[in-house]
């Protein structure tokens, strides 16, 4: 009976153990996001911020992290879908086709977003296997930008059934940022019906 006993505690403690180790690693991911996040928007090069704006910039306002927002989605891939051309703040309609559906569960609520591929990156290198994820929730025109914001993935690789989808990394559109640029604007149906309190919160000079 001791050695039951023994037993079970020993893997309840190795259980617990590496729980604790899944989430620092989550959360380890999630710092160097916004790390590498406000680098970029202090650089030159890069910020879509102006001068001013830029040299006064110290760093993204982020809701505290949160590894609840970091689900394991089903990748459902949508391979007969046909291009067509998104809606953006400007005239410009780039050209995108629904690559995925995913399928996930968060805070007890069953949710579905789609991910899109733009045809204009799928031939290049180093985006060939970018998916874009923009999507609206009800924190948006509160405490989020009201255009809603956006999530980079990539493709699962082949024979792969789930993606991991991590709010704490959505980020804004340039158009929160600043005028004269043109952001694509999330389609209807990655209107999320849930009030996503993790990632980018609204831009304040």
């Amino acid at each position: 009976m001791k050695t039951y006993i023994s037993s079970f505690i020993f893997l309840f403690i190795s259980f617990l153990n590496f729980g604790q180790n899944a989430d620092k690693e989550k959360v380890e991911k999630i710092k160097e996001f916004q790390k590498h996040l406000n680098e970029e928007y202090k650089d030159p090069e890069e910020s879509p911020l102006s001068v001013e704006d830029r040299l006064a910039f110290t760093g993204h306002d982020f809701f505290e992290i949160d590894t609840s927002f970091t689900v394991e989605a089903e990748f459902v891939r949508t391979p007969y879908e046909t291009t067509f051309r998104m809606q953006t703040s400007s005239d410009r309609q780039p050209v995108y086709v629904k690559y995925a559906d995913l399928y996930f569960t968060l805070k007890g609520e069953k949710q579905k977003l789609a991910v899109y591929q733009s045809q204009s990156l799928k031939n290049d290198p180093q985006y060939y296997d970018y998916l874009f994820l923009p999507f609206t929730d009800l924190t948006n025109g509160k405490s989020t930008y009201g255009g809603g914001r956006y999530i980079d993935l990539r493709i699962p690789e082949e024979g792969v059934k789930t993606i991991t989808l991590d709010f704490n990394q959505a980020y804004n559109p340039y158009c929160a940022y600043s005028g004269g640029y043109s952001c694509p604007v999330p389609p209807a149906e990655n209107n999320l019906d849930a009030a996503i309190t993790a990632g980018v919160k609204t831009y304040a000079k």
